[in-house]
């Protein structure tokens, strides 16, 4: 599969539901063992015991030519003994059975990632569209 958005997540975009440039997005780190549903999955929560570390902040958000790109995310200290494949993007409410999905990565430089309790870090791939573009 390809880096794809979340179709619930798509709805609250055109809703205007969703900044990429004001809202708390952040980024999960999610096990091998996640399987994506674009369809059904809506909220954080329906990642289950899939979600690696905590949670990590976008930052250095930009929206250019309809392209959307931030600064590389890095989880510290991630325990080891786990797969780390994807990556997914959602809006933060402080609630994880009320915050959306907006974007699952799978196709990201140098992942997967065996954790061993370091860092890991995630970046797009430099390519034009970045993380993603609409």
């Amino acid at each position: 599969m390809a880096n794809a958005l979340y179709v619930k997540g798509k709805e609250k975009m055109l809703q205007g539901q969703i900044n990429w440039l004001t809202d708390t997005i952040k980024a999960a780190l999610v096990k091998s063992a996640y399987t994506v549903d674009l369809a059904a999955h809506e909220f954080l929560s329906d990642l289950g015991a899939n979600v690696l570390n905590t949670n990590q902040a976008l930052s250095g958000r930009s929206v250019t030519g309809g392209v959307f790109d931030a600064n590389p995310m890095t989880w510290p200290s991630v325990t080891a003994g786990d797969t780390a494949s994807f990556v997914v993007l959602f809006k933060d409410t402080g609630v994880a059975g009320t915050s959306p999905l907006l974007m699952y990565l799978d196709t990201i430089t140098n992942f997967p990632v065996s954790t061993n309790g370091s860092d890991v870090t995630a970046q797009d791939n430099g390519g034009a569209n970045k993380i993603f573009s609409l």
